[in-house]
């Protein structure tokens, strides 16, 4: 497998190892995350050259924004009352997530139905854009949901695509339905192994009265 990390460090708008940028996700909750998508694929999300993602850092992504240091604390509190007025007529919605597929740089599970997800992204996309302009890339240009359960770091080549799948057909698990409520801004970063984050805010939907 190709290492995540090299490619999200070298791709146009590079996002380096400690740099914190902005994020909006979906965040399952650690319980719910270790129950249902982390231990039943233990085994294969640590499989060597692999760096698996723990419990309390798996995540959807919705939108990944600039650089944190890249705006003011008035931009980033403008960011969210933004959000926030606009996430009170989104209503909640469940994603479901599938088994997980071998991809060529992490293992990650696809969600459907994508389209209230779709419209979180560009929510949030222009909810950035009334307060910051075009300062900042749209990251990613198509979005889908999906929920990674393991990334190839420096020695992905050690992680052989065949042997996972087989891996994975002997191992039980369902698909899982997550509850998606509110949306997490988040400072996030990556060492080169994880990704973690600072929480920000946290984004109700469907509040309206």
């Amino acid at each position: 497998m190709d290492d995540f990390f090299a490619t999200v460090e070298g791709r146009t708008h590079a996002w380096p190892p400690g740099r914190k940028d902005l994020h909006w996700l979906i965040v399952p909750g650690e319980d719910f995350a270790r129950k249902h998508l982390y231990e039943p694929y233990r085994l294969l999300s640590e499989h060597p050259g692999l760096h698996p993602v723990r419990p309390q850092w798996m995540h959807i992504t919705v939108l990944h924004a600039g650089a944190q240091d890249s705006a003011t604390a008035g931009e980033v509190a403008r960011i969210t009352r933004e959000v926030t007025r606009r996430a009170a007529d989104t209503d909640p919605f469940e994603v479901t997530l599938s088994r997980p597929d071998i991809g060529n740089m992490a293992i990650e599970s696809k969600g459907y139905p994508g389209r209230p997800h779709r419209q979180l992204w560009e929510m949030t996309w222009q909810a950035h854009r009334t307060v910051v302009g075009d300062r900042w890339p749209r990251i990613p240009s198509a979005s889908y949901p999906h929920l990674s359960h393991s990334y190839a770091g420096a020695q992905g080549h050690l992680a052989d695509r065949r042997a996972l799948k087989v891996l994975l057909s002997d191992l039980p698990g369902s698909p899982v339905a997550v509850p998606v409520t509110a949306l997490t801004l988040v400072a996030e970063w990556h060492d080169r192994r994880e990704i973690m984050w600072d929480v920000l805010a946290h984004v109700p939907l469907g509040s309206r009265p």
